[in-house]
């Protein structure tokens, strides 16, 4: 399979392929984001998480698939830390505002950041309809985030910290989608890249969950969080193993963008599973966001 991967890279078949990789991760992502934000805490969450996908990874990256080039110790460090850093941001914006709140503006965010990424690192350039479906994703993007600062009363303490730290959260989603795609473009065997990821990227937050976990006076019971977890840890692995084979397979900034139609799924996760409000206007902005996506996938 490895072969047939490496030899579609930059024609039809691959980009079509990584079209549909890039929405299978979209859906996935929307999954997980309301999984994370769901019935636990956030960051318990993301410790069980990251536990079950470390352990899932470590045969595969140990026995299974070649051992990285020496050059790709780095890029593992780096990436370890980047992801290190979204995933405490994106822990924290969760404990601000709501999912369909925090959720939209982070996946919406990362796209323009990604975009220019792409541009620096690859070299990669955008037709003008292309742009156009860009504004038309960014007006979706800060019409919701106005919105969300007019309407909603209830959560008005914290919710200009939630959509910064949304922001902030949305700048690393881009930095770790571009910087991977350059991580696993450096191997020779992208599932070299993906099964190392996952387990070094699996070994910190499990920690600090442990030890948030220990402090709490009324602390959850482990099995259903595992429970989750495990849930968690295939999504993940599917969803972010999607996006970074459609990122060797075809142009950054698309995949990246196109990925962006999780926002609708997310207004649908949100209303039927999380009891989210969340009204036609916000269901019209984030399918504004959506179709922005489209339009760069059209254009390009």
């Amino acid at each position: 399979m490895t072969d047939w991967l490496l030899s579609i890279e930059g024609t039809d078949t691959g980009k079509t392929l990584a079209l549909w990789l890039a929405l299978l991760a979209a859906l996935l992502h929307a999954v997980f984001g309301a999984l994370q934000k769901g019935r636990h805490d956030p960051w318990l969450t993301r410790g069980a998480v990251d536990a079950c996908y470390c352990a899932m990874a470590a045969p595969f990256a140990l026995f299974v698939v070649p051992w990285p080039e020496p050059h790709m110790w780095v890029i593992f460090a780096v990436a370890w830390l980047i992801h290190i850093i979204y995933k405490c941001l994106q822990a924290w914006a969760y404990t601000k505002g709501a999912y369909t709140v925090v959720y939209p503006v982070v996946r919406g965010t990362g796209p323009l950041f990604a975009v220019i990424g792409a541009y620096l690192i690859f070299s990669e350039r955008f037709s003008l309809v292309q742009w156009a479906g860009v504004a038309v994703l960014l007006s979706g993007i800060f019409g919701l985030a106005a919105y969300n600062l007019r309407k909603l009363e209830s959560q008005r303490d914290t919710l200009n910290a939630a959509l910064g730290l949304a922001v902030l959260t949305g700048l690393f989603v881009a930095l770790y989608t571009t910087f991977d795609a350059y991580g696993i473009r450096a191997t020779a065997n992208p599932f070299t890249f993906l099964a190392w990821f996952f387990m070094i990227d699996g070994l910190v937050m499990p920690f600090v969950s442990a030890v948030r976990w220990r402090r709490m006076a009324d602390r959850p019971d482990l099995g259903p969080l595992m429970t989750r977890g495990f849930m968690g840890a295939v999504i993940a692995l599917v969803s972010f193993g999607s996006i970074m084979m459609a990122t060797r397979l075809d142009k950054v900034g698309e995949a990246a963008v196109l990925r962006e139609t999780s926002t609708v799924f997310a207004a649908v996760i949100g209303w039927v599973f999380l009891k989210e409000t969340v009204g036609p206007r916000r269901v019209a902005l984030m399918a504004l966001i959506a179709l922005g996506a489209v339009i760069v996938e059209v254009g390009g």
